[in-house]
């Protein structure tokens, strides 16, 4: 325990974990700043769930955390995983307060200054998808994490690919739901603005669907990259996964 005269030093391990769950942290508030902008993607299949692809473009930022998800799970066990959620959360919440203090400021009115329209049209309407995407998020995490902890008990540690994906397959069927609604239904229903009316049901269901659709290919096409992210932890960092009986590692406090 550092006894307040001497520098606190850190084991390689909690300078990774310090990184990871800043990674983590800036995938997810990057997502959320760019989830305002929805993409259309023509994929010539010809079947209406997956052709057009209609999500934000948030999506292109979550396969990290996926990943991150489950090597926090795996290397440092559900309560460090959740922890790293949470302040994951705690600080993209702090990013909105921060954006609204902005929006109310009074602006200068000078050449060289941002135009206070492009400004506000920017943040001021994204504040119900980065809400939303936020919640969505804290709600998916811990079911991710309770259904990886949950497989790798019940393969006893075994079969990588089956807990990393199938967690991360089933808790973002709640997280598309979950954020689609809130952002394009109940938020616009709750915030009326004439310029971004509700969302009919029709909508909210293609656009969850087809994002979830997204999100499951994602989910299988990054196993390599979660092998990958266990050989480096494994041979660059000696870490070794826990147990399936262990249920956390360790307390990462500084020495």
């Amino acid at each position: 325990m550092p006894d307040g005269h001497t520098s606190v030093h850190f084991s390689a391990r909690q300078i990774l974990y310090i990184w990871l769950v800043a990674f983590f942290t800036a995938s997810l508030i990057i997502a959320d700043i760019v989830g305002v902008k929805l993409f259309r993607l023509e994929t010539g299949l010809g079947w209406t769930p997956a052709d057009p692809i209609i999500h934000t473009c948030g999506m292109l930022v979550f396969p990290v955390t996926f990943i991150l998800t489950d090597l926090l799970n795996e290397y440092y066990g559900r309560k460090a995983a959740r922890r790293a959620a949470l302040i994951a959360f705690s600080m993209g919440m702090f990013v909105f307060a921060v954006l609204n203090v902005a929006l109310a400021m009074p602006h200068l009115d000078a050449d060289f200054n941002v135009d206070p329209a492009a400004f506000a049209e920017v943040f001021a309407g994204s504040r119900i998808m980065f809400v939303a995407s936020l919640l969505a998020f804290l709600a998916a995490s811990y079911l991710d994490i309770f259904i990886f902890g949950l497989l790798k008990r019940l393969t006893r540690g075994k079969a990588l690919w089956l807990r990393a994906t199938g967690s991360t397959v089933l808790s973002q069927v709640i997280d598309s739901l979950l954020v689609t609604y809130l952002a394009f239904g109940l938020g616009r229903t709750l915030f009326p603005d004439p310029a971004n009316p509700p969302m009919p049901w029709p909508t909210l269901l293609q656009v969850a669907a087809t994002g979830y659709l997204l999100k499951f290919v994602l989910a299988v096409g990054i196993t390599p990259l979660i092998y990958a992210g266990h050989a480096v932890l494994h041979r660059g960092f000696g870490l070794a996964p826990l147990p399936p009986e262990g249920a956390d590692a360790p307390p990462l406090e500084a020495e």
